[in-house]
This record gives structure tokens, sequence and C-alpha cells, in this order.
């Protein structure tokens, strides 16, 4: 069992949780915390073995201990696999990537539905025959109705988690709200930062030094969301922008997929505008 927890500071926060999985026959395997003395809130993560354990009892129990401590507080048995949809355009590195991992194992998730704004066939070089495909394109005229299809499909599929696998499509303050760290999104980031079309050409243009790209959660406001995981990559005056591009789609590729994995294994706590990461 996983369970994840978030309150204000105060003594006796681990002592408790630690003597509630001791009474029930718990063995904790691993526990990881944090107390942010800046904002003055503890963040705890722990896996533990309690074998015949009933779930809906345990939880039921230990949201009496969650009362007293004010506690935003999550238990779930990781054996059952979070429900996953991924959203996608042209650019196909990310979905493949996520695709990959997903048959090797090494995320374990159950993929609802792959969307896009641009027809099966632009994935020619993809094996999707084992995955749910829709196509369910998008103008300026027809975004909310476009957006509401997406939403009823989340809706109709229990989907847990939405991933934005280089989707270029901006979403909607409504669709953001409703999918509130629930979105991870991809997306190339630069000092300076370069915004709109062609980012690694302006990125060449300007002669820089390095290129990264940042995982974070979808919110209304444009690539502000809290931030979960960022990479970077060195490069040099010899670099063309198709070098950059390629190195690009690298980096891409594993900090969204970093991101997705520990979002599935309950690693990834909200902290105000900041996230807390209890990595492996």
């Amino acid at each position: 069992m996983i369970l994840t927890l978030s309150c204000p500071d105060q003594p006796g926060i681990v002592a408790r949780v630690s003597a509630f999985l001791f009474e029930r026959g718990a063995n904790i395997l691993d526990a990881q915390q944090y107390d942010d003395q800046e904002t003055g809130k503890f963040f705890m993560r722990v896996v533990f073995d309690a074998k015949g354990a009933d779930l809906p009892a345990l939880r039921g129990q230990f949201e009496e201990l969650a009362k007293g401590f004010s506690m935003r507080w999550s238990l779930r048995d990781p054996k059952v696999k979070r429900k996953v949809m991924i959203l996608a355009s042209q650019q196909d590195h990310c979905l493949a990537d996520l695709l990959y991992r997903w048959r090797r194992g090494e995320l374990p998730m159950e993929i609802t539905a792959v969307v896009s704004n641009h027809p099966i066939e632009t994935y020619a070089n993809l094996d999707l025959s084992d995955v749910p495909f829709h196509h369910l394109p998008v103008k300026r005229s027809t975004k909310l109705e476009q957006e509401a299809a997406i939403w009823k499909l989340i809706q109709d599929t229990d989907t847990e988690l939405v991933v934005l696998a280089r989707y270029m499509q901006v979403l909607s303050d409504g669709l953001a709200a409703k999918l509130e760290e629930r979105c991870i999104n991809i997306h190339h980031s630069f000092l300076p930062g370069f915004k709109g079309a062609r980012p690694y050409h302006q990125a060449h243009e300007r002669g820089v030094k390095v290129i990264g790209a940042t995982a974070h959660y979808v919110t209304a406001d444009l690539d502000e969301g809290p931030i979960i995981e960022q990479d970077v990559e060195r490069i040099s005056h010899r670099d063309t922008p198709a070098a950059l591009i390629r190195k690009g789609r690298d980096i891409e590729r594993r900090v969204l997929a970093r991101a997705v994995r520990w979002r599935l294994e309950d690693r990834v706590l909200l902290n105000g505008a900041k996230t807390v990461v209890f990595t492996d």
C-alpha cells in the first residue's frame, strides 16, 4: 500500500502514522518526509506491507487520524493501475516513448485512450493496435465542442490522469480547471525562454548554450503550472537547428516519462505553486 499525506506541521505526525500502521500489523518498507519550514507544511509518503488488510476499512480508520491533523491524504493499492489518457498532435516522439515504456512495464498504467487532433495516419510509424484511438479535430470555431468531447471521454473511461504528449493545443480555462492536478504537460524550456513557433530555431539564432524541457501540471495560466521535473543539456555553436530539435526531443521524452512515472507512483504532492517530489 502507498500512503501519502500533507498537512500543517506539528509534533507527533510521524509517530502517530507509524503507530497506526504498527497497530494494524503493517510493515513499513519505505518512508520519506519533508517539512517545508517556509510554509509550515508537512509532507509524507509511506510504502507499507499489510497482508490481508481490508483497504476500505483501513481508509475509514485512517480518516479519524487524518481529521485530527487536517490532512490531505491518499491511501491506495499500487497493484491497481491508474487510468491514463494521452493527448498528442503531429510530433509523436513523446507518445512513442510513453507507449514503449508502458509495453515494457515501466509505467504502471492502463491507457484509456490516445486522443489526437490529427488522424491516425499521422502515426503510421507507431503501433496503436492495442490502444483505443480517437481523432478529435479542432479549429478555433469548434474548440469548445472538441473539448467537450474530450471531457466526456475522460468521464466515460474514468480517466484519472491526462498526459499532453506534445499536444499543441492550449486547453481552455474551463477544461484546465476540471483537470487540476490531473493533467501533465511537457514544455520545451530555455534560458532565455522562446515562445511561439520554431523555438529551437529561435534558440539557435540567439546562440544559447543550454536547452531543456519542463514537465508541469496544467493550469489556466499557460505554462505556469507547478513544476514536476526538468532537465537540460549543454550545446555549442556547432549545433544546427536540426541538432537542437533532435537533442530537445530526447530531453522531452525522458523528462515527461519521469514525471508521469512519479505521478503514477504517488511521488508528487502539491505544495502551493510548487511540488514536493519524493524520487526513488
